[in-house]
């Protein structure tokens, strides 16, 4: 190397003086070993700093656009413990979930480690493609906590406002008083769009689009009924997060699955995580009511950010933990999701920002998510004092799957036994086939 950099300077000097003056040409290569160190300590100081800095943080940049996320080690949890736990999600597999139809998977873990996991059934109903660790599932309305959660990333990079009304990004969206943050806690007064789009005559043979949705909004507002007043009440409402989906597109650049791809499901190598489009259709393994019957797509399987993202219990797993790190979101950004927002009625039931929970009198917290879509349901439950997860997935619909909440109380706190929950279809939908 020593004498390439030397030919780069004699290219500059006189053939007489490089082959009379030995002194000069010793100068000239302590020259160049000086210029050798300047250049690495130019250039790869930087990068020296930022690895040091990722290190630290267990974030590894493997390109311009690729963050690797190594997340913090599991907690510590005996044996003992660990077996006490299994068998006690073994039972409630046994009395609550196996003798219903069930087909699907379940993990419950403590401190990050997987103290139960189960998969029962096959993707297609009465085929050999057995479920594994591997099988990704209609998230339903658990997709709201991630749709949610990257609007919180959004704000937390300083490239949108919550609490800016939603017009600032949407000029033509004349609907005074909502804001992000009244869309991300169902608070914006809007109708649901299950409803209004057939209501308004939208042909069922089409699909319908995020901008269908928004275009009926703008456009045939006069038309809309039960429009409420924003922010007076708490009202379930699948028309908010569609919206959401469309603001993280706008602000971030990106289409929605690219933007979860490139902060979450990438960095956090969750593989088998994905938001749906129709040519999944083949891919994906079809849901089915309770008798086993197919359910059919419809006109409203392609909009996203209320529904459509597919995942396994194990990429949830994960989703919990890097929630749970702190790499990804700063806790003040937790906090904000995590505050219940609808105090107007008493009870334990609460909604954050894109959370549901329960609120005890003694303070404890349950942060969670159901969902229901087609035949799919699905059961995020996440118990923050006692780092405790509890996941349940299903392509053939089992209302008992809502069952999950009353898991928590193995982790030596006692929760109430909360009734089966299906708020996402009770408030939402009528038809079964239509279910959130």
């Amino acid at each position: 190397m020593h004498k390439y950099i030397l030919s780069g300077f004699n290219i500059y000097m006189k053939p007489q003086v490089r082959s009379t003056h030995p002194w000069f040409m010793h100068r000239l290569e302590s020259l160049a070993l000086a210029t050798i160190v300047c250049f690495q300590l130019i250039f790869l100081f930087p990068l020296f700093f930022v690895s040091c800095k990722s290190s630290a943080k267990k974030i590894t940049i493997t390109d311009s656009s690729h963050l690797i996320i190594q997340l913090p080690a599991n907690s510590q949890i005996s044996e003992q413990e660990k077996k006490g736990l299994a068998l006690a999600c073994q039972q409630w597999f046994d009395t609550t979930l196996d003798k219903t139809g069930f087909n699907g998977a379940v993990l419950v873990a403590k401190g990050g480690n997987i103290v139960f996991e189960k998969y029962k059934g096959s993707g297609h109903v009465g085929r050999m493609d057995t479920i594994n660790n591997l099988t990704s599932f209609h998230i339903a309305s658990v997709s709201k906590t991630i749709t949610a959660m990257a609007v919180l990333k959004l704000w937390q990079d300083g490239k949108l406002d919550i609490n800016e009304s939603f017009s600032k990004y949407f000029p033509t969206f004349d609907y005074p008083g909502i804001t992000v943050r009244s869309l991300l806690n169902h608070r914006s007064g809007l109708p649901n769009y299950l409803y209004f789009m057939e209501d308004l005559g939208w042909n069922k043979k089409d699909y319908i689009k995020n901008q269908d949705v928004f275009d009926y909004l703008v456009n045939r507002k006069g038309e809309l009924k039960n429009i409420g007043k924003p922010d007076s009440r708490f009202n379930y409402c699948n028309t908010n997060y569609a919206l959401l989906a469309l603001l993280i597109e706008k602000v971030s650049g990106q289409s929605y699955a690219d933007y979860l791809q490139q902060q979450f499901f990438g960095p956090l190598n969750m593989k088998h995580s994905f938001v749906f489009k129709k040519e999944d259709s083949a891919r994906v393994n079809p849901s089915y009511d309770w008798r086993g019957q197919m359910i059919p797509l419809n006109s409203l399987d392609l909009v996203y950010g209320d529904k459509n993202i597919y995942s396994t219990v194990e990429d949830l797993l994960t989703w919990d933990k890097a929630l749970r790190s702190n790499m990804i979101f700063k806790p003040e950004v937790l906090q904000e999701a995590y505050t219940p927002y609808s105090n107007e009625r008493a009870g334990i039931r609460n909604y954050g920002l894109g959370w549901r929970m329960n609120i005890y009198p003694d303070g404890k917290k349950m942060i969670y998510h159901n969902g229901w879509w087609h035949g799919y349901n699905a059961a995020f439950i996440r118990l923050i004092k006692e780092d405790a997860t509890i996941i349940v997935l299903g392509n053939r619909y089992s209302r008992a799957i809502y069952k999950a909440k009353n898991l928590a109380n193995i982790f030596g706190t006692q929760y109430q036994n909360a009734e089966d929950e299906e708020s996402e279809a009770t408030q939402a939908n009528t038809n079964s086939s239509e279910k959130k």
